[in-house]
């Protein structure tokens, strides 16, 4: 049986609620999942299905790295580009219990990125 559209959508805010309610909105061919307004989470399909990929910051992406993870990236005007987000770790995708310490990591990501930022000069 092929799963409509939407259910990978669904079971993938369902494995990212241990952080809250999630909300996922239509963007760039892809999905964007969000609590409180904030994005933590992408859906794109990349020629190889959908896939989740994970907010990270500068703290968090040696973690992902280190678990194997990919790094999103796409090609734009012919050059390779990158945003902060990594797949998923396959074995996250089992459960939500699995899933919670990196929905917690990309929750931080996305709290960390609408921080101000310290503009002074050093």
């Amino acid at each position: 049986m092929t799963p409509r559209p939407g259910d990978f959508v669904q079971y993938c805010c369902e494995l990212l609620s241990s952080v809250g309610p999630c909300m996922a909105r239509k963007m760039f061919g892809g999905y964007g999942i969000s609590v409180d307004g904030l994005t933590l989470a992408i859906l794109v399909d990349l020629g190889q299905g959908e896939k989740l990929w994970l907010k990270t910051s500068a703290e968090t992406t040696a973690v992902f790295e280190s678990a194997g993870c990919e790094r999103f990236t796409y090609l734009a005007k012919g050059k390779v580009r990158s945003m902060g987000y990594y797949s998923a770790p396959a074995e996250a995708m089992e459960s939500c219990n699995e899933m919670a310490p990196w929905a917690r990591l990309a929750m931080d990501a996305a709290l960390s990125a609408c921080k101000p930022k310290d503009r002074r000069k050093k």
